[in-house]
């Protein structure tokens, strides 16, 4: 079995590594972004990926990580390894395609656990966290992309897919500062009191796109 895991951070790489190796995986592959990441899957496609969400200077990029791999290769199994315990993105990563979420703050232990449920395909998360995500889902609430202009829903549309500002800015012809005082607005718009708020609430958004 071969293992190719996304992570910008050296110390979860090596972590990761020592777990899958533990677990008895034969080839271990390492990427450090979404671009390499995606490469390195097409070049060696590996059974399990374990990936992080969150890339520097990409706020959840991994999501669109999750998507692409699924689409292409639908029998691969997909491990979230991620600090977001907040149940609006552990569903969009499930939704996404993810067979496994798995807290960064958790033990050696459970990710090895999780690692075994997920190789064979068999969907793990933990209990808190699933029982957090079935609220939500069970929960209707009034979508506030309806109090946003066009731009601001299609750059909310962007945000929410993991695109950072510089990027939403070079998909859509905009500036950098025009990207951003947007997103300003939105904030004041839908009570967001950062910019993490209002990319949960990005998050949220793309999860009711049919």
């Amino acid at each position: 079995m071969s293992v190719l895991i996304v992570d910008d951070h050296p110390i979860v790489l090596q972590g990761c590594r020592r777990v899958l190796e533990d677990a008895g995986v034969e080839t271990v592959h390492e990427a450090t972004d979404i671009v390499s990441g995606y490469r390195r899957f097409h070049r060696h496609r590996p059974d399990v990926v374990v990936a992080d969400l969150t890339f520097q200077g990409a706020a959840l990029s991994g999501l669109a990580l999750i998507r692409r791999i699924r689409a292409v290769a639908p029998a691969t199994r997909i491990l979230v390894f991620s600090m977001h315990d907040d149940p609006v993105i552990v569903a969009r990563a499930l939704e996404g395609g993810a067979t496994g979420y798995v807290l960064k703050d958790t033990a050696s232990a459970e990710l090895h656990r999780a690692f075994e449920r997920v190789r064979v395909g068999e969907p793990y998360i933990d209990p808190a966290l699933a029982a957090e995500v079935a609220l939500l889902r069970a929960d209707p609430r009034p979508a506030p992309g309806q109090a946003l202009t066009p731009r601001e829903r299609q750059i909310l549309g962007l945000l929410g897919s993991g695109r950072s500002h510089g990027a939403i800015a070079d998909a859509l012809g905009l500036s950098y500062k025009t990207v951003a005082n947007t997103c300003t607005q939105m904030r004041r718009k839908l009570g967001a009191r950062t910019l993490a708020d209002l990319i949960r609430i990005a998050v949220r958004e793309a999860g009711r796109a049919p």
